[in-house]
């Protein structure tokens, strides 16, 4: 599909109208998702969405109006209803649309040969998952699911200011939810992992993985109430790395929702940290050329030792700030209007290996898992959630803990990292090594 043409088609139906600027985004893809359970197919699901969505700006009201059908009528009616909005909207003199810029040169976002791995390759990659799996530990009774997930996707982007781009990528995945019995005693362990390519999946990696978690948990036993020494596992800390994220962004901090706001050069974390949002990282889930609003995407350092360097901008609260937009517009779907946010947002790599992060712990715990860090308050950055893990006696993990919580503040969780381990994985679009933590607590029975 030529989705400049579709957009040509959408520019003339916005000059027949009195505007001040315009932006066209088109977005394709053809999805594929298969799930397997007890060795038999139980979801082989495919769809080829196409949508267009328009921005118009009218004096200094800018309106939005999307589609999903290509039809002439359909897309005479979007353009009207994005400029009804516009005439609607509270005037603001900062909405406007960006300037065209060089966009980088990114290798390895497309898998030609995705398209050649024949069906049956695929639901084989679901089916591995599942047997792998329940072949790892004789503890592994069963496999909830087992699911294997793909997407090739083509975006185009044009405003009234000159950008114009478009690009094309793919990403695979898989999964494995299994659950581990010994007694009465039952435990639930996941993992997955996912690519640009399909070569990229380690499914025996994933099947023992997930395997290796939910064992790992059985004979859990409750702890006293205590303040002690902890290690977040990467899947944790990336999970805490996930609720600070938004505090980055300029329009949290400048509505001041942000537990960062007025805190830019002061040193805040642990000295040991970096953290980056890099939307040109190789592999990332969210790296492309250009941002939802046609901005090129860029490496931006956030923090080092310890220190708040940068906010993360879009175009109209770099507008607003008096800054320059980082590419950090995001778009949730053709369904809804650019906003900002982040890209590939990580910690980066420590130098000690994940279980020397235990060594001179007299007594802490190891967090493999939380639940519900969600909930925690994205401005104070309070949270108290519920954990598992395992219980850590002189620098050696002894047995695995349940009904336990944590409770804290993310800041200061930050703030007292005294080591971080060499394993930085991805979850999605966010990433974190281990995390040694110097104090928290820890509420059992």
């Amino acid at each position: 599909m030529e989705l400049s043409r579709i957009a040509d088609r959408i520019e003339r139906l916005l000059r027949s109208h009195s505007l001040a600027g315009f932006e066209i985004s088109v977005g394709t893809s053809r999805n594929l998702t298969i799930e397997v359970k007890e060795r038999k197919i139980d979801t082989f699901k495919c769809s080829a969405p196409v949508g267009v969505g328009v921005r118009v700006l009218k004096g200094e009201g800018m309106g939005f109006s999307y589609s999903t059908s290509l039809e002439d009528d359909d897309l005479e009616r979007m353009v009207l209803n994005a400029l009804t909005a516009a005439e609607h909207q509270t005037p603001d003199p900062w909405n406007g649309f960006p300037e065209a810029a060089p966009f980088p040169l990114l290798d390895g976002l497309f898998d030609d040969g995705l398209a050649h791995v024949p069906e049956e390759r695929k639901i084989a990659c679901a089916m591995d998952l599942e047997r792998l799996a329940l072949e790892a530990d004789p503890r592994v009774r069963r496999v909830r699911k087992a699911a294997y997930g793909e997407s090739r996707y083509e975006i185009f982007v044009r405003n009234s200011r000159g950008v114009e781009g478009g690009f094309c990528g793919t990403s695979v995945s898989s999964s494995v939810t299994v659950v581990a019995e010994e007694g009465d005693d039952s435990q639930m362990g996941w993992d997955f992992g996912f690519g640009n390519y399909f070569k990229d999946l380690r499914v025996e990696e994933i099947a023992s993985g997930a395997a290796r978690r939910a064992v790992g948990l059985l004979g859990a036993r409750k702890i006293a109430t205590m303040r002690c020494p902890v290690v977040l596992e990467n899947h944790v800390a990336a999970d805490v790395l996930e609720v600070l994220a938004p505090s980055f962004l300029a329009e949290n901090v400048l509505k001041g929702k942000s537990m960062l706001a007025d805190r830019k050069g002061k040193r805040v974390f642990s000295h040991l940290l970096r953290i980056r949002d890099n939307g040109i990282l190789p592999g990332g889930a969210a790296t492309a050329p250009f941002d939802a609003e046609g901005v090129p995407q860029q490496d931006t350092l956030l923090v080092e030792d310890g220190r708040i360097l940068a906010y993360l901008y879009d175009s109209y609260w770099a507008r607003r700030d008096g800054a320059r937009s980082t590419g950090n517009s995001t778009r949730g779907g053709i369904k809804s209007p650019p906003h900002c946010g982040i890209t590939n947002f990580y910690i980066e790599n420590g130098t000690t290996p994940p279980g020397d992060l235990l060594k001179g712990i007299g007594k802490g715990l190891l967090i493999t898992d939380v639940i519900g860090m969600h909930t925690a308050n994205a401005i104070s950055g309070d949270f108290s959630v519920g954990a598992s893990g395992f219980l850590v006696e002189n620098g050696t993990v002894i047995h695995p803990v349940k009904e336990i919580a944590i409770a804290g503040n993310i800041i200061e969780l930050f703030a007292s990292v005294e080591g971080v381990g060499g394993d930085l994985r991805f979850f999605g679009a966010v990433g974190s090594p281990s995390l040694r933590i110097s104090a928290l607590d820890i509420s059992g029975h």
